[in-house]
């Protein structure tokens, strides 16, 4: 019988190191999960400001807004429910944040609670007047909406998001804190102030091999 020679037993090796890589590889693409989850649930991994922060953040703090003395003032006084644009959100943060989606919390919240009338912002505002532009130079007349019928807000809400980190030795700790103001359209007062803190610890597990 023939045996193999040095070159054989290279060749031999050469195909079981490229099967075993072929293996690890499998292995590496098979590993990858994905589980679905309510959108309420809280997946907070990496410490940083998420969807969760975002929803809780606002509920609290419009909560707080329109629990405040100023609406019943301002319903006594003028018989009418006040007007509220938000205004512009600031990441003042030491990371990014997409203060677009806390804007629509925000926005979501003032909108259902009722107790306002909310108005669209600037951005927005540009683009309806756009379509008003169309429809005066496209639509039938008996559909056109006309301009100058807006309604203008009372209150301006503004506010930023800011961050303070700290680390060391694996462990981080993430404070952030939002502050928000609604501020009179009129004569420039402010009406309210509130404040809502977040402080997250992170610690990573060390690896021993």
């Amino acid at each position: 019988m023939q045996t193999l020679g040095g070159r054989g037993e290279s060749v031999v090796r050469t195909v079981s190191l490229v099967a075993c890589a072929l293996v690890l590889l499998g292995g590496c693409s098979s590993g990858t999960k994905v589980t679905r989850v309510d959108a309420g649930v809280v997946t907070d991994l990496s410490g940083r400001w998420n969807d969760t922060d975002s929803r809780m953040v606002a509920e609290t703090m419009v909560k707080e807004a329109l629990g405040s003395p100023w609406l019943e003032n301002y319903v006594r006084a003028k018989s009418r429910q006040p007007v509220v644009v938000v205004g512009t959100i600031l990441n003042r943060s030491s990371e990014h944040i997409n203060v677009q989606t806390f804007v629509t919390d925000l926005s979501r919240e003032l909108t259902n609670s009722q107790k306002v009338t909310f108005v669209a912002g600037k951005g927005e505002r540009e683009e309806v007047r756009e379509e008003r532009r169309e429809q005066a130079a496209h639509a039938r007349e008996e559909t056109q909406k006309a301009p100058g019928k807006e309604i203008g807000a009372d209150y301006m809400l503004k506010g930023n998001i800011s961050s303070i980190l700290d680390e060391s030795e694996g462990v981080k700790a993430v404070f952030y804190q939002v502050d928000l103001e609604l501020i009179d359209l009129e004569n420039n007062v402010k009406s309210w102030f509130g404040q809502k803190k977040i402080k997250k610890v992170v610690e990573r597990k060390r690896m021993l091999f």
